[in-house]
C-alpha cells in the first residue's frame, strides 16, 4: 500500500513537471528560428561547437586562470532587519561585493559588464546579530537556488532556513549572475543556448562563491557549507571541484546541459548526428563540467539528493552526480517542483552533519 502511494504521488509530481517543464524549456520551431545558435543545422553547430572548446580548451587544466583566485571582499550592506526564528532573534542583512565581470573570452566582457546590477554579487544572510565576538566561530551555508529563481522572498520560503540556524549555522541565500537583484528586466540571460554565455556565468558565479566562502572563513567561520537546487545544484557541484568545502549537497540537480539538450529535443539531425551534437555540447562546456575534473571535497563529505518523479532534472542526473562524486545518493519521492517527501534528504544530511561535527544536533 505505502508503495503504491509512494508510485502515486511520484506520478503526480512528474505530471505538475512536465507542464512546468514544457513552458520553460521547449521551443516552437519559431523560436528556435530566432535564436541564432538553435537556427543551425547539423555542420554549422558542430564547427560553432568545436570552436568553442578550443577557445576554452586552454582554461580547462588552470582553475586559476579560468576562476581567479578567492579574494577577501567587503561586505556591503544593502538592508538590515531583524528575524525571529524558533524564539531566537537573528539578524537579516542583504549584502553586495565586487564581482569579476572580466571574462576569460574578451569579446564578451561588454555582454557581461553592460548589465550594471550583475556587477556586483549579492546574497541575504541570516546570522546571529554582530555584538563584537558573539557570532564570530559559527558556520556558514550557502544556499543556491534554481534557475530564474533567487528572489529573496521565494528561497526563503524553498529552503528551510530556521532548521539551519537551529543547527547552528549562518546562513547566506547567494544570488547567481543575472538573476534576481542582479537582473535587468526580461528574460533570464544565463545560462544560455550560447555555451560561451553559460561557461561565463558559472565563471563568475564560482568566483562570487569562492569570494563569500573566504571571506567568511577570514572572519571566523570554521566550517563553510554549499547546497544547491536544480541550475544550484549544478553550481554547487561545480564549486566542490574547485573549492575545498567542508559539505556539499547538490538537491535535485542538473548535471549535464548536453543531456538537457538532448531531452528537450534541441539537438537536430539523425540519430548519430545528435550524439556528435551532444558530444561537442559537452566538450564546449568542458572548463565549467563537474565531471571533468576531481572533487576537491571528501566523498563523505558530499550527499546528492534526488526525486524519483522529477522530469525536469530527471533522477539520472543525480545519479551520476552521485557516482563522480563517489557520494550517497538519497532518493525522495516527489518531483522536481512538488518535492514531496524531501524531509528524508535534509534528514540525511542533518545527520551527516552531525558525524562530521558540523555545526550542533
Amino acid at each position: 500500500m505505502l508503495r503504491g502511494l509512494s508510485n502515486a504521488l511520484s506520478q503526480t509530481a512528474a505530471v505538475f513537471d512536465r507542464a512546468v517543464a514544457r513552458s520553460i524549456t521547449r521551443r516552437t520551431p519559431a523560436a528556435k528560428s530566432r535564436s541564432r545558435s538553435e537556427s543551425l543545422g547539423h555542420d554549422a553547430r558542430m564547427v560553432a561547437l568545436e570552436a568553442i572548446a578550443s577557445a576554452y580548451a586552454p582554461f580547462e587544466k588552470d582553475d586559476a586562470a579560468f576562476f581567479g583566485e578567492p579574494t577577501r571582499r567587503a561586505l556591503r550592506v544593502d538592508a538590515r532587519a531583524t528575524h525571529v526564528q524558533s524564539g531566537t532573534t537573528y539578524e537579516r542583512v542583504d549584502v553586495r561585493w565586487t564581482s569579476r565581470t572580466q571574462t576569460a573570452i574578451p569579446e564578451l566582457f561588454e555582454r557581461f559588464h553592460a548589465t550594471a546590477e550583475n556587477r556586483e554579487a549579492a546574497a541575504r544572510i541570516f546570522r546571529k546579530p554582530r555584538t563584537g565576538a558573539s557570532s564570530a566561530g559559527r558556520p556558514l551555508a550557502i544556499l543556491i537556488h534554481g534557475y530564474r529563481a533567487g528572489q529573496y522572498g521565494v528561497e526563503q520560503r524553498v529552503w528551510p532556513i530556521g532548521w539551519l540556524l537551529d543547527r547552528g549555522f549562518d546562513v547566506a541565500l547567494a544570488v547567481l549572475p543575472f538573476h534576481a537583484v542582479r537582473a535587468e528586466s526580461g528574460a533570464a540571460r544565463f545560462p544560455s543556448s550560447d555555451p560561451r554565455i553559460t561557461n561565463e556565468g558559472f565563471r563568475q558565479a564560482v568566483s562570487d562563491l569562492r569570494d563569500l566562502a573566504f571571506t567568511a572563513r577570514s572572519e571566523g567561520a570554521p566550517h563553510v557549507i554549499a547546497l544547491g537546487m536544480s541550475l544550484g545544484g549544478y553550481t554547487a557541484s561545480l564549486l566542490a571541484t574547485v573549492e575545498p568545502l567542508d559539505f556539499v549537497a547538490p538537491i535535485i540537480p542538473l548535471a549535464s546541459f548536453a543531456d538537457v539538450a538532448f531531452e528537450n529535443e534541441r539537438l537536430v539531425g539523425s540519430a548519430d548526428e545528435q550524439r556528435a551534437q551532444h558530444a561537442a555540447l559537452d566538450r564546449a562546456h568542458a572548463v565549467v563540467n563537474p565531471f571533468a575534473r576531481a572533487s576537491k571535497v571528501d566523498p563523505h563529505r558530499v550527499i546528492v539528493a534526488g526525486a524519483a518523479g522529477d522530469q525536469i532534472c530527471p533522477i539520472h542526473h543525480a545519479e551520476k552526480l552521485s557516482r563522480h562524486f563517489g557520494s550517497d545518493l538519497v532518493t525522495f519521492t516527489g518531483g522536481h517542483i512538488l518535492q514531496i517527501g524531501r524531509r528524508d534528504a535534509f534528514r540525511a544530511i542533518g545527520a551527516r552533519l552531525r558525524d562530521l561535527g558540523i555545526g550542533r544536533a
